[in-house]
């Protein structure tokens, strides 16, 4: 398989490793954890789905006191033991630097932060950034998501199967092993209904009678594949600005080759006849434009009033507020839902992201720019 650069991940990882003794890669399942940190200049590496090297820190301590360098473990949720030793390590002031790497980021932050409060720092890797493919291959990375091998398979329909067999692994193995009971059959059904609310309002009370369970299974099952990368759940933006909001979440799956597998679209040609179409792109765009941003998941926003204004993404920085809308259109133009946005919640600048080649303003504020021109620098430029 291409082994494709990704160099905006390594270089934020190199400054997490500069920084912190211990560096956490989060992600989910075959976005490609391990193939980053193999190109780091390992001095140990431990993988823990290797029985071997599971055998190997049996004693764990033994294992690693006398090591020095950059060790890295991978899998590391299948031995959460190990971070009260990390954390003895790190004090001793050893030369050791370590990157660990897990798939289940709610409980490996919970399990590290309780042993390894201010001396890790988190990196949350998901699939391919734009900035990592060719101009000419992001409407491929559209169609097919972020997960190197669905991305880089030899044609659409083997894409889609392997897409297939991941989620398939994902419920049957993954879930399991976090030591969530759920009947794989009963979550598949759940997130094939979710990929119909992609991009749209998160309604607890109608999914759970559409589903036939309680309100709070709901949750329990939205916050299953949040802690797994799989959804992303955006709060909406509180302000009072005298009108009516929408206080509800909006839900959308991170990987749009993800969101096309359950959707069951192999093909470009179908992706453009589906009635999805433009939720499909506002949550690929959407997704991008995260990746791109120093935030935190809990600092990004939506905003929607009960009048129809809205912004789809929202967030401060520097003191000031910034926002972005996106538009699956041929030339955005101003509407008075942008200028609404701009007024109450006093944006500094609004981007409108779309799929087309010109960048243009609309107003002083108001600027409208490429998708392709949505790189690692492009933001506050």
């Amino acid at each position: 398989m291409k082994l494709i650069d990704r160099k905006t991940d390594r270089a934020i990882l190199t400054r997490f490793m500069s920084m912190f003794p211990v560096t956490a890669i989060l992600g989910p399942r075959q976005c490609g954890k391990t193939t980053l940190a193999r190109t780091l200049s390992a001095d140990a590496y431990f993988d823990l789905e290797n029985p071997q090297d599971l055998a190997r820190l049996a004693q764990p301590q033994l294992a690693l006191e006398d090591l020095t360098g950059l060790i890295i473990i991978d899998e590391i949720q299948r031995l959460p033991d190990l971070f009260p030793l990390l954390r003895h390590l790190v004090d001793q002031g050893k030369k050791q630097k370590f990157v660990i790497l897990g798939s289940a980021s709610r409980d490996l932050i919970r399990q590290s932060s309780e042993s390894l409060a201010g001396r890790i720092a988190y990196f949350p890797l998901g699939g391919l950034r734009q900035s990592d493919v060719d101009p000419g291959d992001v409407k491929a990375l559209w169609l097919r998501g972020g997960l190197p091998r669905s991305f880089l398979a030899a044609s659409d329909s083997n894409s889609l199967l392997w897409r297939n067999q991941y989620v398939t692994t994902f419920l049957e193995r993954d879930i399991p092993q976090l030591g969530i009971t759920i009947p794989a059959r009963t979550l598949r059904r759940f997130w094939t209904m979710l990929s119909h609310y992609h991009g749209q309002i998160l309604n607890y009370a109608e999914l759970s009678r559409s589903f036939g369970v309680s309100d709070m299974t709901i949750r329990k099952y939205c916050d299953i594949l949040e802690g797994t990368f799989m959804i992303r759940i955006l709060q909406p933006w509180s302000v009072n600005t005298g009108k009516r909001l929408v206080k509800r979440p909006k839900l959308y799956l991170r990987d749009s080759g993800v969101l096309h597998a359950l959707m069951s679209i192999e093909t470009m040609e179908q992706l453009q006849a589906s009635p999805r179409l433009g939720a499909s792109w506002e949550g690929f765009a959407l997704e991008s434009v995260c990746r791109t941003l120093d935030k935190n998941d809990g600092e990004l926003y939506f905003w929607h009033t009960h009048a129809g204004a809205e912004l789809d993404l929202f967030w401060q920085a520097g003191g000031r507020n910034w926002g972005v809308e996106f538009k699956y259109e041929d030339a955005p133009r101003l509407t008075r839902s942008m200028k609404t946005a701009v007024e109450d919640l006093t944006l500094e600048r609004l981007w409108v992201v779309y799929p087309g080649k010109a960048a243009y303003r609309l107003t002083e504020t108001i600027q409208v720019i490429p998708f392709t021109d949505i790189r690692d620098t492009w933001i506050y430029g």
